[in-house]
């Protein structure tokens, strides 16, 4: 494993963060100072970072965070809007996001100490369980696009402005269900086992429906409950379990 991802698999410290760690000279391998981030950690090194030795994580930690409206998930933004690590103790700062919720959208976020969980759980085909309140009305059109999947090309309807990406391919939901509309709005719940980016503003959008609200009430087998806006929880133990379980099955060392 290069020398600036153990660093940051195994400590506080983020991949940039272990990268000037060592162009500072403050990073040695077995007592010898190492100055190339891509240097190659063996099993029987022993990795020093300001005189401290960094031992391979056997564990892993993750938090239940419930994001609000208005929050960026990033540890840094340039307009000063809110965070999320704004309302968690610095502890969790180098944690990471399973995924992103964007500004406008709310609910559970998974938080991991370990990147390498934190991007298999990102693109692992668990259940997410959304409730989503929609500018319009669901035509056939719609249903049909949510029984059998779709197919988006050359389109940016619902990305994000940054976004370069014109082409996407959706896989059929795994359940919806339309509570009804009134005064214009459509409120609805969609089950879905992909994490695309504003995979389902994107959808909607397609058939020129605005998502109003969108809210994340599941992650997998992990749920939201009575969690309050801002506030964050710890795995419990059933939920560890589950986890530890479904990496084990997909081979997923950290």
């Amino acid at each position: 494993m290069r020398l600036n991802k153990f660093i940051a698999h195994n400590s506080k410290y983020s991949r940039k963060e272990a990268d000037k760690l060592i162009k500072e000279g403050l990073v040695k391998i077995n007592n010898k100072v190492c100055l190339e981030d891509w240097s190659e950690v063996e099993a029987s090194d022993k990795v020093f970072v300001k005189g401290k030795r960094i031992y391979k994580k056997s564990e892993f930690s993750v938090i239940v965070y419930h994001k609000d409206k208005g929050e960026l998930v990033s540890h840094k933004d340039e307009r000063g809007r809110a965070l999320i690590y704004d309302n968690l103790p610095r502890d969790f700062r180098h944690f990471n996001p399973v995924g992103r919720l964007d500004f406008s959208s709310t609910g559970i976020l998974l938080l991991v100490d370990s990147p390498v969980i934190a991007d298999f759980l990102m693109q692992s085909n668990l259940e997410r369980e959304y409730y989503l309140k929609i500018k319009g009305t669901i035509s056939k059109d719609v249903i049909n696009a949510m029984e059998n999947g779709l197919e988006i090309v050359n389109s940016l309807k619902g990305a994000h402005p940054k976004s370069k990406i014109t082409n996407l391919s959706l896989k059929p939901f795994l359940e919806y269900e339309i509570f009804g509309s009134s005064g214009g709005y459509t409120k609805l719940r969609v089950i879905i086992d992909e994490g695309k980016n504003r995979e389902l503003r994107r959808f909607f959008a397609e058939f020129d429906l605005e998502v109003v609200e969108l809210k994340r009430v599941a992650f997998g087998r992990v749920d939201l409950g009575v969690l309050k806006p801002k506030k964050y929880r710890f795995l419990t133990n059933s939920e560890y379990e589950d986890l530890r379980s479904f990496l084990k099955e997909n081979k997923v060392y950290y």
